[in-house]
C-alpha cells in the first residue's frame, strides 16, 4: 500500500528510549514551508506543560514543526514541566535551524513524573535526520500509548478543479470524552488558509467528530488538535465555496479518525452510536446522548450483548432534559424495544439478540418533542477496560 503524505510536509518518528523494547516514543511534524495553525485544546483545568506553551505559541499563528513524546504526559510537574516544555521545543529548532516559536509541543503518557528530557534532547538530531515525505505512518506509530493500532487518514478533495490535500493522525484509547480528551490529533494540509479561517473550520468539524465520542467520560489534562496550513498547493481558501469544500473534507477527516480512536478504545469490543431524535433542540438532544454515552450501566450492558433498555431510559432521565416519559421510543438499530416508554415484550428483546453481537449498532431514542437531534459515539466498557486501567503505570 502507497505511504500516507501530505505535500510540503515531512515527518518521522523514532526510539528515544522514553519506551521499553525500541518501540517509537518521538514523533515529529515538519512543514517545508512557513505555515499557519490553528487548534483547540483540552478544556480541562489542570492543563499539561506543553499545552500551556503551545496556548501561547499559537497566538502567532505560525508553525513550522510539532514535536510529540509518548509515554510521559508532562502534566503536574510544576516550573520544571515547564522548563522541559520549553527545552524539548527548543532541542528540535535547534536541530532543524528554525525558530524556537516555530515548534509545537506535545506529550502523552502518565501525569505526575518528571519528563526525562535528556533522552529527547539527545535523540532530536536524529529524529530530524529521519524525516521523510513518507514519515507519517512512524510519527503516528510513537504517539501510541495503549493504542493498538495507529491512526492516520489522508483523504483529497477539489478547489478550482485542482486538488488539495489533507492528512491526519491521531492517538488515544482511554480517557475520551468530551471535550476531546487523552487525544492527540495532528491535521497538515497543502491549502493556503489565515489562522482564523483555520480556526473557524477546526471548531467546526471537531465538534462534529473528536467532541462526539465517549470512551470512558474522562477528560484529559494533554487533549491538543492542531491544524497546519502551508498552502503548498498554491489554492487558497479565499471564498465561502473554497472554505466549505475544504471543510467538507475536513469534516471526513476528523470524523474517521473519531471512529478508528472508538474502534480502538481500551478494551473495547463493540462501537455503538448513540442517536437521539425528537428533542427540543439539537444542545438539549446532545445532553441526552452524551449522558447516555458515558453511563458505564449501558456499557456494561452493550459488553454483555444485553438487550437492557431500561438503563438507557434512566440515563436519558437524567440529563436534565425535559421530556414526557410516556412518550419515550427506544430502538436498537431497528427493533424498537419500548414505545411510549413501555417495553415491546420479549419478542422483541430476542430480535435485538442478533443486533447486540454486532461490532458496530445504532440505540435510538426518541424523545418525541421537537426536532433536535444529535449523534455520540461510544463504546462497552470490558473486564480487559478495567485490566489495562490497573495496569497501566507498572
Amino acid at each position: 500500500m502507497k505511504p500516507i503524505t501530505c505535500p510540503g510536509f515531512k515527518a518521522a518518528g523514532i526510539h528515544a528510549g522514553l519506551k521499553k523494547n525500541n518501540e517509537k516514543d518521538l514523533g515529529l511534524i515538519y512543514s517545508d514551508i512557513p505555515a499557519n495553525v490553528a487548534a483547540v485544546f483540552t478544556t480541562n483545568q489542570v492543563k499539561a506543560a506543553p499545552v500551556q506553551l503551545d496556548m501561547e505559541r499559537i497566538k502567532t499563528g505560525k508553525c513550522r514543526a510539532i514535536v510529540v513524546n509518548s509515554k510521559n504526559a508532562n502534566c503536574c510537574t510544576g516550573e520544571r514541566g515547564l522548563q522541559d516544555a520549553l527545552a524539548m521545543g527548543r532541542a528540535v529548532s535547534v536541530a532543524l535551524k528554525i525558530e524556537e516559536g516555530d515548534v509545537l509541543v506535545a506529550s502523552t503518557g502518565v501525569i505526575g513524573s518528571l519528563l526525562p528530557i535528556e533522552k529527547i534532547e539527545a535523540a532530536a538530531p536524529d529524529l530530524v535526520q529521519s524525516l521523510s515525505p513518507q514519515g507519517f505512518m512512524d510519527c503516528a506509530q510513537a504517539m501510541m500509548t495503549t493504542d493498538t493500532v495507529p491512526k492516520l487518514v489522508h483523504r483529497q478533495g477539489e478547489l478550482d478543479g485542482k486538488t488539495f490535500n489533507i492528512t491526519g493522525l491521531a492517538k488515544g484509547s482511554g480517557m475520551i470524552a468530551p471535550n476531546m480528551a487523552t487525544m492527540l490529533c495532528f491535521v497538515c494540509t497543502d491549502v493556503q488558509a489565515e489562522p482564523g479561517t483555520l480556526k473557524t473550520a477546526l471548531s467546526t468539524s471537531v465538534g462534529t467528530s473528536l467532541n462526539r465520542i465517549v470512551i470512558d467520560g474522562d477528560t484529559s489534562t494533554n487533549d491538543t488538535t492542531i491544524l497546519l496550513a502551508n498552502g503548498q498547493s498554491g489554492l487558497s481558501l479565499d471564498d465561502a465555496l473554497n472554505i466549505q469544500s475544504f471543510q467538507q473534507v475536513l469534516n471526513d477527516v476528523l470524523i474517521t479518525l473519531a471512529r478508528e480512536l472508538v474502534r480502538d478504545a481500551e478494551g473495547g469490543t463493540k462501537v455503538v452510536t448513540i442517536d437521539v431524535k425528537g428533542a427540543a433542540s439539537p444542545e438539549e438532544a446532545r445532553k441526552v446522548a452524551e449522558t447516555i454515552a458515558n453511563s458505564p450501566l449501558v456499557k456494561t450492558a452493550i459488553f454483555g450483548e444485553d438487550a437492557n433498555w431500561g438503563r438507557v431510559a434512566a440515563a436519558a432521565g437524567r440529563a436534565g432534559v425535559p421530556f414526557e416519559p410516556e412518550r419515550l421510543d427506544i430502538f436498537f438499530d431497528d427493533v424498537q424495544m419500548a414505545a411510549k416508554g413501555l417495553s415491546c415484550g420479549s419478542q422483541a428483546e430476542s430480535a435485538a439478540t442478533a443486533v447486540l453481537k454486532q461490532p458496530e449498532y445504532t440505540i435510538t431514542i426518541d424523545l418525541n418533542v421537537g426536532e433536535g437531534q444529535a449523534s455520540v459515539l461510544t463504546c462497552d466498557f470490558s473486564i480487559d477496560y478495567v485490566k489495562i486501567n490497573a495496569d497501566y503505570r507498572s
